[in-house]
């Protein structure tokens, strides 16, 4: 386990460019809601290199206040999206990493800031080790979705989930 997670510190140094499109606005995916209107609240945990659960089922239309936990020794992010988004957004991760905005325990969100990456989508939270922070999602009628992390090697490594949208 040490060796991998040696391995994933080591891989943003491999290369790569540094713009990306981001991933605040996915179309399909549905959008944010309205946290006064919450049907459920769903808990996941993120370690390394999972999410608990590992899906989760969501009816069509429902809203869903995500309570997110890293309980992992590295920085991880929840991200609802697709693998298209998260490809799109692969290069802006890896510029953060290099530009030193985020380390594999760390994220500095003045650095985030003042460079323009500040890293606040609505989809998205990115988490050091013991920090928790909510999403509240409405979700489409149908659509493809899940959720990934985003941070360099941690997707390749198998870090991400599934929703399950079932037809209302």
């Amino acid at each position: 386990m040490k060796s991998l997670i040696t391995a994933l510190a080591l891989l943003p140094l491999a290369g790569g460019a540094f713009a990306g499109p981001g991933h605040g606005s996915v179309e399909g995916i549905g959008a944010p809601g309205d946290p006064e209107k919450v049907d459920r609240t769903v808990e996941i945990a993120m370690d390394e290199m999972s999410y608990t659960p590992a899906s989760v089922e969501v009816a069509a239309g429902e809203t869903i206040r995500f309570v997110v936990r890293n309980e992992g020794r590295l920085v991880h992010e929840f991200n609802l999206g697709t693998p298209d988004s998260w490809a799109a957004h692969e290069d802006e991760m890896q510029a953060m990493m290099q530009k030193g905005m985020m380390s594999m325990r760390r994220v500095d969100h003045e650095k985030m800031q003042e460079m323009g990456m500040a890293h606040d989508d609505p989809n998205s939270v990115l988490l050091e080790p013991g920090e928790s922070a909510e999403i509240v999602w409405s979700f489409p009628e149908d659509g493809r979705i899940g959720y990934a992390c985003n941070v360099p090697g941690h997707l390749e490594a198998g870090m991400k989930g599934e929703v399950e949208l079932e037809a209302g």
